[in-house]
């Protein structure tokens, strides 16, 4: 059995923009492959429960693996705090040689560096490989989503499969 993308969403409203957005950039990294999506809105009430299965689950779900897309939306120039608190289940180099693609969504483009700023370096913390830059979309770019991604793909896809593949066949 292969192992699938799983796609992160820190946005506190389940089924937001920034899940679809996510996922259909799941879907595009997967190729024909499997995709799991992890709403954490879902496991908000659980998130500080250490003894939680269903956010263990999640946890496992993610080191499992073969990529990860990590999707929040900008507040204050970062991402949510849904996220960090499930980001922090993970110690140092927990997600080591995951191929990972953070994505974040604003309202301005004045927010564009913070998925690089802010995300992506909680995420070298935790070990994730990230051999591609981070997705920014607009809210205004949301309706549809496919072609939000469509400039981003046709670059860095490339050079994100190579890490994927290797991945699966772990």
């Amino acid at each position: 059995m292969s192992r699938p993308v799983v796609v992160v969403v820190g946005n506190p409203r389940p089924g937001s923009r920034t899940a679809a957005v996510a996922t259909a950039l799941g879907r595009r990294v997967a190729g024909d492959g499997e995709v799991r999506v992890v709403e954490l809105a879902d496991l908000a009430g659980e998130l500080f429960d250490p003894a939680s299965a269903r956010v263990a689950a999640a946890v496992e779900a993610v080191r499992g693996a073969a990529a990860l897309v990590v999707a929040s939306p900008t507040y204050k120039a970062a991402y949510t705090g849904l996220l960090k608190a499930f980001l922090d289940r993970f110690g140092a180099d927990a997600l080591l040689g995951i191929p990972t693609v953070p994505l974040m969504v604003a309202g301005a483009p004045h927010h564009a560096l913070a998925v690089e700023t802010s995300l992506r370096p909680v995420l070298v913390e935790i070990g994730a490989s990230m051999p591609t830059r981070g997705v920014f979309v607009l809210e205004s770019d949301l309706a549809d989503p496919d072609a939000a991604l469509e400039a981003w793909c046709a670059t860095h896809l490339p050079v994100l499969r190579p890490g994927l593949a290797a991945r699966r066949a772990a």
